[in-house]
């Protein structure tokens, strides 16, 4: 089996639009939340979310690609650049039959589907669809552009789990260098859903925050108070690499990638587990695949969306797993900046993840006062500010709707 390790980061969040902005305002403790600018929301039980700040498209495409590109498609290909950039990839120097790209999507072009429909149905003379937008919806078209236009022959694919996707699909990722059948992977995730349907969608559901007067403080992990999850919006990419390819390259190395848990809570299609089974197991075999001990876990990026259910199904996992070693983790619910991202999601935490491991510093979790009485009080919550200590191993955990659970173990990069 192969070694494997992150070479590159890349990403467009509400709360950066590239990495060294995104890690600096995670690390200071910035809300992304705003009044949503997007449309009108008078209709509408919430009318905030984590828009992505001061984009247009016109700065990364011309009009013609960007006519093109679903917003999805577009957040996701400025992250990737990024992330290829930083790594230093020359494809011209490397054998591209052995790159490929898995990057996901929890829903793909959401905000071209109710654009498309919409026209379409109040034109009365001239009803028509868009010859791009089959091409602009679907999941899997941001892996294809990818790979098109690096000129990149591996393994393509895009892997659609919910709010699960870009942590299994940088599991999948792991797992195809890991096993020699690719040398080089960009993966990672991408959503576009602040839009009509899916902000009334989710308010049917009661899933979504209706904290308006108090947007900014609304998302708050593992609060007492807290009443739903923040929409965001973006995308982040990383480059897998085998260890072997990395060290031949001269690259820099961020962390390595020892393990990843995929399992199913095996429970309802939108309600976690209420003991947090399929999430235990998600982290006890990424764990073992790992050859760590569970105190040997430094700290954990937690999947934290602020919704009620969710946050303490997560919490009654970690302490099922750890024990009485839970207090001596660190544990951060980075959507108290960034909302929920759905399908993007995994990877901007992965990112936070690995630059905790690379640099020792671990980000705040913002807005959170008094933790939920239902929560150990052995869960430590890192709250106040970002703090410093060592992390030789760390979890990044995710789950989706469907009962989709997906957890990853970094682990420091010693040579």
């Amino acid at each position: 089996m192969k070694r494997v390790v992150i070479t590159g980061i890349g990403a467009i969040t509400p709360i950066g639009n590239d990495v060294e902005n995104y890690w600096d305002n995670l690390l200071n403790g910035v809300s992304g939340a705003d009044k949503i600018s997007r449309f009108d929301t008078t209709k509408f039980k919430t009318d905030f979310a984590c828009e992505i700040k001061n984009y247009d498209a016109l700065n990364y495409f011309d009009r013609k690609e960007s006519r093109k590109l679903d917003r999805f498609n577009q957040y996701g290909l400025i992250a990737a650049d990024e992330a290829i950039r930083d790594a230093g990839l020359n494809f011209d120097r490397l054998d591209t039959d052995r790159i490929g790209v898995i990057f996901s999507s929890g829903i793909g072009g959401f905000e071209t589907i109710e654009k498309e429909i919409i026209e379409f149905s109040q034109n009365q003379f001239n009803p028509r669809f868009s010859p791009f937008f089959i091409t602009k919806i679907i999941a899997n078209s941001l892996a294809g552009y990818l790979s098109i236009k690096y000129g990149l022959r591996g393994v393509n694919t895009c892997t659609v789990t919910a709010c699960s996707s870009s942590t299994n699909g940088l599991i999948q990722a792991f797992n195809y260098i890991k096993w020699g059948k690719a040398d080089i992977i960009i993966s990672g995730g991408s959503e576009a859903p602040i839009i009509q349907s899916a902000v009334g969608g989710f308010n049917a559901m009661k899933a979504l925050s209706t904290n308006n007067e108090n947007y900014k403080t609304a998302s708050r992990p593992f609060d007492n108070s807290r009443d739903g999850f923040v929409l965001g919006e973006g995308a982040g990419a990383l480059v897998v690499e085998s260890l072997e390819s990395a060290i031949k390259r001269n690259a820099k190395i961020y962390a390595e990638i020892i393990g990843g848990g995929e399992t199913a809570d095996a429970y309802h299609i939108t309600n976690t587990h209420p003991e947090g089974k399929g999430a235990y197991l998600a982290m006890k075999e990424a764990i073992r695949e790992g050859g760590v001990l569970p105190k040997q876990v430094n700290y954990i990026n937690a999947h934290a969306t602020s919704t009620g259910p969710g946050d303490v199904s997560e919490s009654k996992a970690m302490e099922a797993l750890f024990k009485d070693n839970l207090k001596n983790i660190s544990v951060s619910g980075t959507k108290s900046m960034t909302g929920h991202l759905l399908g993007g999601t995994g990877a901007i935490e992965a990112i936070a993840t690995c630059l905790s491991v690379h640099t020792d510093l671990i980000p705040p979790t913002i807005n959170t006062a008094i933790i939920d009485t239902a929560i150990s009080s052995d869960l430590n919550v890192t709250l106040g500010g970002k703090l410093t200590k060592k992390v030789d191993y760390a979890l990044s955990n995710n789950f989706g709707f469907g009962g989709h659970c997906a957890a990853v173990l970094f682990k420091k990069y010693n040579g």
